[in-house]
């Protein structure tokens, strides 16, 4: 501590008499050779503590008290509570920083309580977890991934999903496929009646597709024999056509005998034919 008592200084000699000095291991030293030569050094700023500055000590080091701050983020910390790291003084937000988890996205820690997201051992900052397209939080929703980006469910299907030949939309799910086509199975309808075909027999005509109910009634011809509709199914397979009109296979038959003439020859007799023997009579 300084004295004012009458003697010379340790190291420069100089008459101490009426000045202020520093004790120090029992020989006067002066205010300047006290600084130069016997002072603590900062462990912040290298320069030495003054007799008149306020020291601080921590495990042999010293500091100014103005130097004595979080290693970093610089809160002076004289009068705060610290911790010590790899010889760095810290304050208690930043000891807590420094061993949280780095978020994979702004590299910030994510301290204790912060809410988070874990994928693929990575962790984010829940702001930070953001759809790749829209860059929109992604949060506790649910998400897609294309290679290693991440997508909120509405982009993902936007850009990857299938659209639908019929509504536009993307198709996330029932959907089917005819002609290389993609449809929402809700979409695939018959033109008619707007009944849906998906898991069902259908019968496309110029481009568009009908239920059975509504080709018979709205687009199969009617044989000129039995006037009901010829469909292509079952007995109905083949079709005969002759003078404008469309008969079943089995209903173009003789006038007179009925025998098949589906494959054979006839005689037109009126609106009615007739077999060759039959003609012949």
């Amino acid at each position: 501590m300084a004295d004012t008592d009458t003697t010379r200084c340790f190291y420069c000699r100089e008459d101490m008499g009426g000045k202020r000095f520093v004790r120090n291991e029992g020989r006067a030293v002066c205010i300047r050779c006290h600084s130069e030569f016997c002072a603590s050094s900062c462990v912040a700023c290298r320069k030495p503590i003054a007799v008149d500055s306020k020291e601080l000590s921590h495990k042999g080091r010293s500091w100014h008290e103005s130097c004595f701050r979080c290693a970093s983020c610089y809160k002076p910390l004289a009068k705060e509570p610290f911790n010590t790291k790899d010889q760095r003084i810290l304050c208690g937000k930043c000891n807590s920083t420094e061993d949280a988890p780095r978020c994979h996205g702004c590299y910030k820690a994510i301290t204790a309580g912060t809410e988070s997201v874990e994928y693929k051992g990575n962790s984010w900052h829940n702001e930070c977890f953001t759809c790749y397209q829209c860059k929109s939080p992604i949060g506790s929703q649910s998400f897609l991934t294309k290679g290693s980006d991440v997508y909120c469910t509405p982009c993902h299907e936007k850009k990857f999903a299938k659209q639908c030949v019929a509504c536009k939309q993307p198709i996330t799910s029932a959907g089917i496929t005819y002609k290389e086509e993609p449809w929402h199975s809700h979409c695939f309808v018959c033109s008619a009646c707007s009944k849906t075909l998906a898991g069902t027999s259908f019968y496309p005509h110029e481009g568009k597709n009908f239920c059975l109910g509504c080709f018979k009634s709205s687009v199969a011809q009617k044989c000129a024999g039995c006037q009901n509709p010829i469909t292509g199914l079952g007995k109905a397979v083949n079709v005969v056509k002759y003078d404008g009109c469309s008969w079943h296979d089995f209903c173009f038959t003789c006038k007179r005998c009925s025998i098949g003439l589906a494959d054979k020859s006839f005689v037109p007799q009126g609106k009615d034919v007739l077999c060759a023997d039959c003609a012949n009579k």
